[in-house]
């Protein structure tokens, strides 16, 4: 995948190098510096796993989004979800479209594999004007002892159908599995 500022290549965890991880990884930590905990361990092993997108401009990596397959539910209704995790462009390249051509990379993978795509937005604006629309319903978080709610999460989670969307109440409580660290 090419765009006009640059090539995006999609790699599965296991395809990345190590320096393309710590460069990653680096992009990560400095986009998210100064946001709470910042960009932790525990972040990445959440991106882990599925797919990775990677903006290069100019033979240097500028900008990251990965996907993992999640189970989420719609009430009772399981879906298949391809969740965003560690979307980031690179402090001195933001505000120049990278994330928006990078997402537009995966918003496609996303509605050629999966039944919905989610995440949890620390910039709800950026992705509604890509399409993706705020969950309307509670959030939860589904553990061994049963579902437990998640109201700190309740307005940040976004959605984005896809031709193999199954019909869902956009009012019914979402919930996501459990994980350590951010469930959602």
């Amino acid at each position: 995948m090419t765009s006009t500022h640059g090539a995006i290549r999609r790699l599965g965890t296991g395809e990345l190098s190590e320096a393309e991880t710590a460069e990653i990884r680096a992009i990560l930590r400095a986009a998210f510096e100064g946001d709470g905990e910042g960009f932790t361990d525990e972040d990445w092993r959440h991106a882990t796993g599925g797919a990775h997108f990677l903006l290069e401009d100019a033979g240097s990596l500028v900008a990251h989004a990965a996907i993992v397959e999640r189970e989420l539910r719609a009430g009772d209704l399981p879906i298949r979800a391809g969740y965003v995790e560690a979307v980031a462009t690179r402090p001195d390249s933001q505000h120049e479209g990278h994330g928006t051509r990078l997402m537009a990379a995966v918003q496609a993978h996303i509605r050629a594999t999966y039944e919905l795509g989610a995440l949890s937005a620390a910039r709800p604006g950026f992705y509604a004007r890509l399409g993706w629309e705020p969950w309307q319903g509670p959030t939860a978080v589904r553990t061994a002892t049963g579902s437990v709610r998640t109201p700190e999460d309740d307005d940040g989670i976004m959605i984005l159908t896809t031709p193999a969307s199954p019909p869902f109440d956009r009012h019914a409580l979402l919930s996501c599995p459990w994980r350590p660290g951010d469930v959602w």
